[in-house]
């Protein structure tokens, strides 16, 4: 079964994944991805009003295989 990395950056920071996951195979890793993105942007909570959040899916070499962006933009309205 096949290792991924699910790196994660938030326009300012990156936070690589040295540990990784054992999946069945891509279509699960991207899976994952979309998954735990939201939850990541609920833990970190940005300050301002415009951030985006990307997980890049990295194989066991290091290659970047996929990359699932979500942006949270906080806008007053009249």
């Amino acid at each position: 079964m096949p290792r991924y990395f699910f790196d994660i950056r938030d326009g300012e920071h990156v936070a690589p994944d040295r540990i990784g996951v054992d999946l069945d195979g891509l279509e699960a890793a991207t899976a994952e991805a979309k998954r735990a993105l939201p939850d990541i942007v609920r833990d970190v909570m940005p300050n301002g009003d415009r951030r985006t959040f990307t997980v890049v899916v990295k194989d066991e070499t290091g290659r970047a295989l996929v990359q699932v962006t979500l942006s949270l933009v906080v806008e007053s309205l009249p």
